[in-house]
């Protein structure tokens, strides 16, 4: 299902979103001090191209660094490429088909603003609509209650 999900995601809407993200990363990578941000930007294209399957964690290493790139990322380019996540994800929404990739939109909001201290990672989850972007436990010990699972 996710193989499926990503085909339709490159054709309708990825490959335009990773050429943005591409985009902004050469921009920023004309500038030796963007050269952090432009890699930011060159791996969440990669992440836009293909996103079922693969999700976004923040590292726990991230400090104060990471909160100043990301205030600077925002005012260059996380706001716009938000925007563009924002578009493609309502106009995905309207139909039925496009639900899930709407959804995948609205997943890399966050990513694209504050992308600095976070990692993509791959996920061994299958596609659920209900659970898509949240943890959810899993494996053979049961409700994380304890109790009956009702």
């Amino acid at each position: 299902m996710k193989t499926v999900l990503n085909v339709i995601w490159l054709i309708l809407c990825g490959l335009w979103m990773c050429l943005f993200y591409l985009f902004a990363g050469v921009l920023l990578c004309v500038t030796i001090i963007g050269i952090p941000f432009g890699l930011a930007s060159f791996r969440i294209g990669l992440f836009a191209l293909w996103p079922f399957g693969r999700k976004a964690v923040e590292r726990g290493d991230a400090g104060a660094p990471s909160l100043i790139g990301n205030i600077l990322w925002l005012i260059l380019a996380g706001w716009w490429l938000a925007l563009g996540h924002i578009f493609t994800g309502l106009l995905l929404c309207v139909t039925i088909i496009g639900i899930p990739l709407g959804l995948a939109n609205f997943k890399m909001i966050p990513i694209s603003l504050l992308p600095l201290g976070r990692e993509i990672v791959p996920t061994d989850e299958p596609f659920t609509a209900a659970s898509f972007g949240t943890p959810t436990p899993s494996g053979p010990q049961g409700p994380p209650s304890g109790g009956q699972g009702w």
